[in-house]
């Protein structure tokens, strides 16, 4: 049995963009803590100290603000992969570097990243053609040009650049979401396996093995 969430005193009615902000964080911890299934507006409401029917003056249902933090997790993560500034010289250890920036990203964030990648059925997922779905997919198209790049350079295997970059996201999301859902497992050093993972998946898309 789920402990119930921690209920906050009672707040004065504050700024609307901190207490967007307040519902928000609060969010997210819940999420964190005991998964999306179960959460309620009530449940936020509580955790951040206001009335439910106070909540709903900021997001009209819980959906809304998943929503809310899915598109915001995406963001972080295109913020991160557009700040990347390579420091090795040659492709294969430039791509690894880049990888790795999606890798720490959902280690250090990972409450936003299972918003993002590990909720199944999450405020109703939409297609990433859906122009609501930009965050989403400004993320993909980060990792989708970087290889296109290689690819017209002559470096990768294949002939398919968007295959070869979704391949790579779904070899990077198995890794984080594994460390992340399966802290307790008998993981070899964290580092060993992550660098190990990248020189893997790396092989697999840049010639010359």
């Amino acid at each position: 049995m789920k402990a119930p969430a921690k209920r906050s005193p009672r707040k004065a009615k504050g700024q609307g963009g901190e207490r967007r902000e307040e519902i928000l964080a609060a969010a997210l911890r819940l999420i964190g803590e005991h998964g999306l299934h179960g959460l309620s507006t009530r449940q936020i409401a509580d955790a951040v100290g206001v009335s439910q029917p106070s909540l709903y003056e900021y997001f009209a249902s819980r959906d809304e603000i998943v929503d809310e933090l899915h598109d915001r997790a995406f963001l972080l993560l295109v913020q991160r992969l557009e700040g990347f500034v390579p420091v090795a010289t040659t492709p294969r250890e430039q791509l690894a570097e880049y990888l790795r920036v999606y890798v720490d990203f959902g280690l250090q964030n990972p409450d936003a990243y299972r918003v993002a990648f590990m909720i199944e059925g999450a405020a109703r997922p939409k297609p990433l053609a859906d122009p609501a779905a930009k965050p989403a997919m400004q993320a993909f198209d980060r990792l989708r040009q970087g290889v296109a790049d290689l690819h017209a350079d002559g470096l990768t295997i294949g002939d398919d650049p968007v295959a070869l970059a979704q391949s790579l996201w779904a070899g990077l999301h198995g890794l984080v979401s594994l460390l992340i859902a399966r802290p307790g497992f008998p993981w070899v050093e964290r580092d060993t396996l992550i660098e190990g993972h990248l020189a893997m998946l790396t092989r697999g898309v840049l010639r010359g093995g």
